[in-house]
């Protein structure tokens, strides 16, 4: 899906001036360009309780000689007020209602990351001058409700599929399963949700294509000598078929641990690195807290469920280090020894290469001494 921004306004122009009057109550076309910091003050006063749906176009390219680029449901962000909540969409369209009464602020995401929920940037507004393009937005006020008022568009007619898209999205949402969350900086995705029973356990079904997302569960759970991390899963496709330590190859379908010090340490299935592979996280924003463990590797085991086993204190010291030293691949400082296990994360990356990938899980366990904590 791409269309040229002077397509994407006069697509949508076209079709809002054939729409009922006042039945979008108004709407109003932005451009945002990728090397803006956030935030971009769209000069729109929201009312509380307004229905809002935001249609985007375009690209934000990190590298053009690796053809890295970022689409508008990865790149765009909403905030509604100084002091609103950041929040995006999980497609190239989001509709929503406003909370709270206040202006609408639009930001770019990559090449930085939110340090905190109003949208502090944790790699400040220099780097955004080293990526380009830019994202075309459409925003449209709503005077009935949203769904009744895009079904009446569809009737119409459509801009690339945005508008029978959004209404699908609304009435079939795709939710994550019970008692997990999205990780709130990376954002909402429609990458999880739950299956059929796996083996020993109902299933968590993972699809990814041209998105990313960190559905995460909090436990707790010392970090012993005998603490082990153990799970079933089932990878059917691989969403990168080469090395997953450089950055323009870094899709991957995985498991991850996080430590109470700050640390993570994902294990995944590669497509070429051999077994027992490890490597710090080639995106920049990562690199100081996330360490990679492959498990399996090549097409030799797909499509069939495997029972996996960790013990992550050998693990933590083999792939990261002896707690306290000073990391060798950017850590900023000392790292303080990890005392415990505070969450559980499934992660999918397919921005890269834009592939699609596929696994499902089944058991997920932590288990230190006597005490088993089930996770999944």
């Amino acid at each position: 899906m791409d269309l040229a921004e002077a397509e994407f306004r006069a697509g949508f122009s076209e079709l809002l001036a054939k729409a009922p009057a006042h039945m979008p109550r108004t709407h109003s076309f932005f451009s945002l360009p990728a090397n803006q910091p956030p935030w971009f003050d769209t000069g729109l006063d929201l009312n509380a309780g307004e229905p809002v749906t935001v249609f985007a176009m375009g690209r934000t390219y990190l590298s053009h000689e690796l053809n890295l680029c970022v689409y508008p449901d990865m790149q765009l962000w909403y905030r509604i007020g100084e002091l609103g909540n950041v929040f995006r969409g999980t497609r190239y369209s989001h509709t929503f209602l406003v909370r709270e009464a206040g202006r609408l602020f639009l930001g770019n995401y990559f090449p930085g990351e939110w340090s905190t929920r109003t949208g502090a940037t944790a790699v400040g507004t220099d780097a955004y001058g080293q990526v380009d393009g830019g994202v075309c937005v459409l925003v449209v006020r709503w005077a009935a409700q949203p769904l009744e008022g895009l079904k009446r568009l569809l009737a119409l007619g459509d801009v690339a599929s945005l508008v029978a898209l959004e209404i699908e999205r609304l009435e079939h949402p795709v939710v994550p399963p019970h008692d997990w969350e999205y990780l709130w900086f990376l954002g909402p995705a429609e990458i999880y949700s739950a299956g059929a029973p796996a083996p020993q356990r109902p299933s968590i079904v993972c699809y990814t294509h041209e998105d990313a997302g960190i559905l995460h569960k909090d436990v707790s759970l010392p970090l012993t000598f005998d603490t082990r991390l153990r799970w079933t899963w089932k990878v059917d496709v691989l969403p990168c078929h080469s090395r997953e330590d450089l950055l323009q190859n870094h899709d991957y379908l995985s498991i991850a641990v996080e430590f109470d010090n700050g640390q993570d340490m994902t294990y995944f299935c590669s497509a070429e690195l051999a077994p027992e592979t490890g490597f710090r996280c080639p995106i920049a924003t990562w690199t100081a807290r996330e360490t990679h463990v492959a498990v399996c590797s090549g097409q030799q085991g797909l499509g069939r469920w495997r029972q996996e086993e960790r013990s992550l204190r050998a693990d933590y010291q083999r792939f990261i280090g002896a707690p306290g030293k000073r990391d060798e691949i950017g850590d900023p400082g000392l790292v303080p020894p990890p005392t415990r296990i505070v969450r559980v994360w499934l992660i999918a990356n397919s921005m890269f290469r834009r592939q699609e990938g596929r696994c499902q899980y089944g058991v997920i366990e932590l288990q230190a001494g006597d005490r088993t904590v089930t996770v999944n």
